[in-house]
């Protein structure tokens, strides 16, 4: 009798303590699941240069390499420069021509100024006047088609428009670059930053300046930053319009809703040492507290979730509803 009162009283024991360890495994992975925002679908982002030359022609020299880091205002590739150097000798040779006419042109009026209206009528002083102007007005022209000639020269060697890498190079030597049409990219070093794309009903909590772990796949180190913004929309199938005008409405089971994911940009505080950062980069994103804790879920914030799905909020614009909708009196329906 008080062996099979040991058993009983074991196998309630043993009982307890099993649904009180579940207990414990539940509440830990509820409070590390939902107590602060995270996400496993997290990617590294940068801006990439797409560098176009400013004017066309064969590329002669490449000063470049795949992958090769290279400082803003570097010389990238050189386009063939004769025709420009050309043109630079022609619009000078144009200036100076147009110079020795104006030098004619000004005395030819400053002589016929100082004459008298008997050797010279008003009308011819005028002539003159207007012919100097015109050579003033043309030198002009020249000046300004020679500082272009000389800007174009200048442009057949193209610089890194940011610090960075050179990427996907395939240019060689005698393609030929045309104007307008970007064919070097380079990936500014300065601009990485991680998107991380949280589910809808995990953005609670998340503010702009709170504190972000970065955990990069295959990296056991991880990263800090900080949330930069939160996206304010994404695209959305049933805004299309069909062949007729008509809304697309993709039909929505309602066993099966999926959560939205919304990108949160991330700014990238510390990177560690050694560390190779690409752009495609996998990483999972979790909210931290200043010690690099997540934030624990409280009681009260428990109870206080419990008490917002049981308790049916009344609507604060019932009032306004209720007059909007009321029935007219004779009074109205008079007017």
């Amino acid at each position: 009798m008080v062996f099979e009162r040991a058993r009983m009283v074991m196998r309630m024991t043993t009982t307890l303590a099993i649904l009180a360890l579940a207990t414990v495994i539940l509440l830990a992975l509820w409070q590390y699941y939902t107590a602060a925002p995270w996400t496993r679908n997290g990617q590294v982002r940068v801006q990439v240069a797409n560098i176009a030359p400013r004017v066309s022609g064969q590329i002669i020299d490449i000063k470049v390499t795949d992958n090769q880091y290279v400082h803003r205002g570097d010389v990238l590739y050189t386009i063939d420069p004769f025709d420009f150097r050309i043109a630079v000798a022609q619009a000078t040779a144009r200036v100076n021509e147009r110079q020795a006419d104006m030098t004619l042109r000004l005395a030819q009026h400053q002589r016929r100024q100082q004459l008298s209206s008997a050797s010279a009528s008003a009308e011819e002083k005028q002539q003159f006047e207007a012919v100097a102007e015109q050579a003033k007005a043309q030198y002009a022209e020249a000046l300004a088609a020679l500082s272009q000639a000389r800007i174009n020269l200048e442009r057949t060697e193209i610089h890194s428009t940011v610090n960075g890498y050179v990427t996907n190079l395939t240019m060689r030597v005698g393609d030929f670059a045309t104007a307008g049409v970007a064919d070097i990219q380079v990936i500014d070093a300065d601009s990485f930053w991680v998107d991380g794309y949280f589910e809808e009903t995990r953005l609670r909590g998340l503010y702009r300046g709170a504190l972000m772990r970065i955990d990069l796949m295959g990296v056991p180190t991880p990263l800090w930053g900080h949330v930069e913004s939160i996206t304010r929309g994404i695209s959305s199938t049933n805004a299309e319009r069909s062949t007729q005008g008509l809304p697309s409405v993709n039909p929505v089971y309602t066993w099966v809703r999926l959560a939205q994911r919304i990108p949160v940009r991330i700014h990238i505080d510390t990177i560690p040492a050694g560390l190779t950062l690409s752009a495609g980069m996998t990483a999972s994103v979790a909210m931290v507290m200043p010690d690099g804790r997540r934030p624990h879920l409280s009681w009260a914030s428990l109870f206080d979730g419990v008490n917002r799905f049981l308790i049916r909020p009344k609507p604060p614009n019932a009032v306004l509803h209720n007059q909007a909708s009321a029935p007219l009196s004779d009074t109205d329906r008079k007017r």
